[in-house]
């Protein structure tokens, strides 16, 4: 790896096509745990729903530009970017109005590059850029998949996990192909777990057996604290360090931390 390249952030893609799986908490909560760590953070919310601009206390309501204005009139991200002062992390927010960049970005050319060209310029700002991609395989995310140097999938332990895990595997794969021949799956968390639940266990194992590389070691458990954190507009790190879901996210971005330097090392 080049000096050069060495300096550029690597990007993100926080996802998974089903709603409710954790996405944004990790995608809040890691940046927040990132930042904890000194590494130089910009979340990226590409979610209409705005809630990662909401959890990092962002009033997605005041907005006058956003991620929308971003893709679809290119205006410039250092413009648009937001500071979590809590989370200590950059964020460039979003709101319901990025729903429809879905229809005006089909008849433009070179529609799946427009975030990859507007990230561009701040890679040499920051160490990681994490990008909350919606709960759908739509062109927002396939603009996310572009972008992205990895894919890092939050993944709920229950009965069809498994079945949507293959799917999303088979999309990262597809896009591999045609898109960015880069992109890498940087691994799949397991989230929302409940110990005392049987068949969360059976899942979990389920899921590392199948693929054992890809899994993190680190699971993050149901947490009120974790629940709580968004009416805040906090990460959880903020409102409660000592509580297992902010042990956990930082745990989990040490252990991600790890497999990069582990990756830097064997040039991959």
């Amino acid at each position: 790896m080049t000096e050069s390249k060495a300096k550029l952030a690597r990007l993100v893609a926080i996802a998974n096509q089903k709603g409710g799986v954790g996405k944004t908490t990790t995608a809040v909560n890691l940046a927040a745990s990132l930042s904890a760590l000194g590494k130089r953070v910009l979340l990226v919310d590409l979610d209409a729903q705005g809630n990662a601009t909401t959890g990092s206390g962002v009033d997605k309501r005041r907005l006058e530009r956003h991620v929308y204005h971003l893709l679809v009139q290119g205006i410039n991200a250092d413009t648009l970017i937001h500071r979590c002062q809590a989370g200590k992390y950059d964020v460039l927010p979003s709101n319901r109005d990025l729903a429809a960049a879905e229809i005006e970005l089909v008849n433009m050319e070179g529609r799946e590059y427009k975030l990859k060209k507007a990230l561009e310029p701040l890679r040499t700002q920051y160490d990681y850029i994490l990008l909350d991609c919606p709960p759908a395989l739509n062109l927002i995310t396939v603009n996310a998949f572009v972008a992205a140097n990895g894919v890092l999938i939050p993944h709920q332990c229950e009965y069809y996990a498994l079945e949507g895990l293959i799917d999303l595997l088979h999309t990262i794969e597809k896009l591999r192909e045609h898109l960015n021949p880069t992109l890498a799956l940087d691994g799949v968390v397991r989230t929302l777990f409940d110990s005392r639940s049987t068949l969360a266990q059976q899942v979990a194992e389920q899921l590392h057996s199948h693929f054992p590389e890809a899994m993190f070691e680190t699971t993050i458990p149901r947490n009120v604290r974790l629940a709580e954190a968004p009416s805040h507009g906090v990460p959880v790190l903020v409102l409660d360090r000592r509580s297992k879901g902010a042990v956990t996210y930082l745990a989990l971005a040490q252990e991600l931390l790890a497999r990069y330097a582990v990756r830097r090392t064997n040039n991959l």
